[in-house]
């Protein structure tokens, strides 16, 4: 398995693997969007984010992005996680991979706080957080309702730097060092 940077060509399959989770609370969308629209939303995450695929014998088995939740300033050095895996990639460690290579790009970007926004119950998230040190931050009761029922919403966070000075100025992905950037990728499936 190789991790690298998303890019436009993989919009069509990053787009598949979410819509295996449209029949489930892990997104609180009830359709797929369409094609543009996706592709839209992913090229508008990774203008200043990371936006990684998982690769396997020239197929993509799973993506992770990550984004600021919230519009206002003050809320930059907080990036909120996504994850999705081929239903077929699950288990393997692929979520995992992910997860090392994005946090450790958005400790490069200077962000300080990570956080996951988790249906749940979703043991299989809820491990893939708890094993990179995520301690639950809020649990807000019937967030969503899908499938015919309430769901309850979970966030997660983590503390990427404990430093209580000021912080440094966000630093777009792909302003970051190349060889870092690499060295980050390649680290992460090793």
């Amino acid at each position: 398995m190789i991790c690298r940077l998303a890019t436009q060509a993989d919009y069509q399959s990053i787009r598949a693997i979410y819509g295996q989770y449209m029949d489930t609370p892990a997104t609180f969308e009830y359709t797929l969007p369409p094609e543009e629209e996706y592709a839209a939303r992913l090229a508008a995450i990774q203008r200043e984010n990371p936006c990684l695929v998982s690769v396997e014998q020239g197929r993509i088995t799973g993506f992770c992005y990550a984004h600021c939740p919230w519009e206002r300033k003050a809320y930059q050095w907080n990036s909120e996680l996504s994850v999705y895996l081929d239903r077929n990639a699950v288990g393997r460690g692929t979520g995992t991979r992910l997860y090392r290579a994005i946090l450790a790009l958005l400790r490069l970007q200077n962000v300080r706080v990570a956080l996951g926004c988790i249906t749940i119950p979703n043991r299989a998230s809820i491990a893939l957080h708890a094993r990179f040190g995520f301690r639950q931050s809020a649990l807000f009761e019937r967030a969503g309702f899908k499938n015919g029922a309430w769901h309850d919403v979970v966030w997660l966070s983590l503390d990427l730097c404990t430093d209580p000075g000021e912080p440094g100025r966000i630093v777009p992905v792909h302003d970051l060092d190349a060889d870092a950037v690499t060295r980050i990728l390649k680290e992460s499936t090793d």
